[in-house]
């Protein structure tokens, strides 16, 4: 899976999370994913899959991750807001300082993808 370590400027910095953000006004999920890669990662891809989202509170402040399987379609990677992004295995994300909830998605997504 994707993962994108957040730079020392952002909240939550040095921790790993999977790319995306905050959908716009009138915007779909899909919409927004494709979007957010494109500006955060400079990856064009394809929305293949929804899985199940997870909603996470953070200091008062709900979040909400709705995930989906992609593939790469274009474009070569590059950071704009990010420290660095690397693949890693279900394994490898038990292990890695993700959000917190990035992590439950990770523990939700291995109990679903065996």
């Amino acid at each position: 899976m994707l993962v994108a370590r957040r730079s020392n400027s952002m909240s939550h910095p040095l921790k790993w999370e999977f790319p995306g953000g905050k959908m716009r006004m009138g915007e779909s999920p899909e919409q927004c994913i494709k979007r957010e890669i494109l500006e955060e990662l400079n990856l064009e891809i394809k929305v293949e899959q929804l899985l199940p989202s997870v909603t996470h509170l953070y200091d008062h402040n709900p979040v909400k991750l709705i995930p989906f399987v992609c593939t790469i379609t274009g474009g070569e990677p590059r950071l704009s807001e990010h420290q660095e992004m690397r693949w890693m295995s279900r394994v490898e994300l038990e292990s890695a300082d993700l959000l917190e909830a990035d992590l439950q998605l990770v523990e939700r997504l291995n109990g679903s993808l065996t």
